[in-house]
């Protein structure tokens, strides 16, 4: 199924307290999944990457409506009607 998909790229670095660093955020439209992954490897397969693959959109719910819509998967939680922060003041 083609849909749209991001991918957050990350190489191994011991400077950094989690042992790595993003280098790139990608988005992918209209492509496979497995298609991605077979390029995802061919490009960052050695041991010194690490790569992530998201679907792009998400479906949520608004909290105070209950409607359903579709939101970015790195939305921060408050900045998202699906939380109660977004409406608190």
């Amino acid at each position: 199924m083609r849909n749209d998909y991001t991918v957050e790229i990350f190489k191994t670095d011991r400077r950094r307290h989690t042992g790595e660093r993003m280098i790139a955020k990608m988005d992918f439209v209209n492509v496979t999944k497995d298609g991605l992954e077979k390029e995802m490897v061919k490009q960052y397969g050695g041991e010194e990457f690490r790569y992530v693959i998201f679907e792009t959109m998400v479906t949520k719910t608004n909290i105070l409506t209950g409607v359903e819509f579709k939101e970015r998967y790195d939305t921060p939680y408050y900045c998202s009607p699906s939380s109660e922060s977004y409406f608190s003041r």
